[in-house]
């Protein structure tokens, strides 16, 4: 797998994994319909960034996400995007919801794949679904 990102006067590498929180730590996960569209929401907005969405995975008051993205974005940007539209959108679509003024917490943990291979922070992504 090449994860070699270029464009006309960069070649880069930058993966960074993302966990970040709904407010109030609220179990919006353990519906199953709010889950998917939370995903499907997320993989549109970083098509639309040219950010390659490595691996998602939800529990239940808490989401990880893996990206892979060019270093004219910064993780912050990425981040104000992903949550705001996401947050958004859910309002919108889950009547429950509306009466928020926000979704997510402003807060948000971030790193870089410098220390473990890409590989070993995919495997643990996708691995948080299935832990008890």
């Amino acid at each position: 797998m090449n994860n070699y990102r270029r464009t006309n006067t960069t070649v880069s590498m930058l993966h960074y994994h993302f966990v970040f929180c709904p407010r109030y730590r609220r179990k919006l996960f353990d519906d199953d319909l709010f889950e998917r569209r939370f995903k499907e929401i997320v993989h549109d907005v970083c098509e639309g960034l040219d950010i390659h969405l490595l691996a998602i995975e939800c529990d239940r008051d808490h989401t990880h996400l893996f990206l892979s993205a060019l270093p004219s974005i910064s993780p912050s940007d990425i981040m104000a995007r992903i949550k705001g539209i996401s947050s958004k959108r859910l309002r919108e679509e889950f009547p429950h919801l509306t009466h928020l003024t926000s979704l997510w917490t402003r807060s948000f943990f971030v790193s870089t794949a410098g220390n473990v291979s890409s590989e070993t922070i995919k495997r643990y992504v996708e691995e948080q679904k299935t832990r008890g």
